[in-house]
Order: structure tokens, then sequence, then C-alpha cells
């Protein structure tokens, strides 16, 4: 029976975790069961569990995707750090489909903040051209969600 002070680590778990990092786009997540915890991160290491290098993910291979480069006046951004919610409630129909010509104002996404839901308009008016984000990915302030023409 390992010792409290057991410092084994699973690596098939450390593996989850990164490629959990990468699906979301968060830069750390930390899982704990009992009085055991795990802390993967990107970057820096700043906690108090080292992980291997080898299990660590490549930072080249793993990169978030690029961000895409859009024109000020053409970008839809996110205005808070949250989760990107495409339907005012889930099994609603989404605000915007890719075609959809909006009015300047028009709500287009809601990003949750600390349980507040916050409206993300339309800078002007135009047609979508393109929707960036999955329904509930996290999003970062300033992030682009969506593409005007």
């Amino acid at each position: 029976m390992p010792s409290k002070n057991d410092l084994t680590v699973d690596g098939d778990l450390v593996r989850a975790l990164a490629a959990l990092l990468e699906e979301t786009g968060l830069s750390e997540i930390e899982y704990a069961q009992g009085d055991k915890r795990i802390r993967v991160a990107r970057g820096a290491a700043s906690g108090s569990v080292a992980v291997p290098a080898s299990v660590a993910p490549p930072a080249s291979s793993t990169a978030a995707p690029p961000i895409p480069t859009v024109a000020a006046a053409d970008a839809v951004k996110a205005l808070v750090v949250g989760v990107v919610h495409l339907s005012p409630q889930p099994g609603a129909p989404p605000f915007i489909q890719v075609g959809d010509t909006v009015r300047e104002g028009q709500t287009l996404f809601i990003v949750e903040a600390m349980k507040v839901m916050n409206q993300i308009p339309a800078p002007r008016a135009g047609r979508i051209a393109q929707i960036l984000v999955a329904n509930g990915a996290p999003v970062e302030y300033g992030q682009v969600l969506a593409v005007l023409e």
C-alpha cells in the first residue's frame, strides 16, 4: 500500500490531463482524489508536483491553434474570460449560424463568467463569415469568437 508521502506519478493520468488541456485550451488543470493532488500546467512550473519532461506534451506539436488574423472591424471578440454559449439556453437554437445576416447590437453569444451571463453583441451589421468557437468552450478576453463580412 502506498504511503502518504509516495510521489509516484500516474503517467496515464498526466497524459489524459495534458490532452484535456489541449482540447479545452486551458493553461492548467488540477485533479484531486482523496488527499492526493496532481496539477498539470503549460509554461513554467509553479506547483509543488513536478511532472517528468518525458510526460509533458511537447510545446511545438501541441501548441494552441493559431489565432486568426482578422481586421478589428470584422472581429466579434469575447468581452470577458469565461465559457461561451452559442444559444440562450440548452436545447435552444443557436443565436447565429454561418451565413446569417446580423444587425449592430444583436446578441451573438453569451459568455458565462462566475455564473453571470454576459451578452456579446455584434459590433456592426454584417454577415457571419465564420464562427471560431464551440459551444461550452473556454474563452479568453479579446479572443475572436466570430468573423463578420
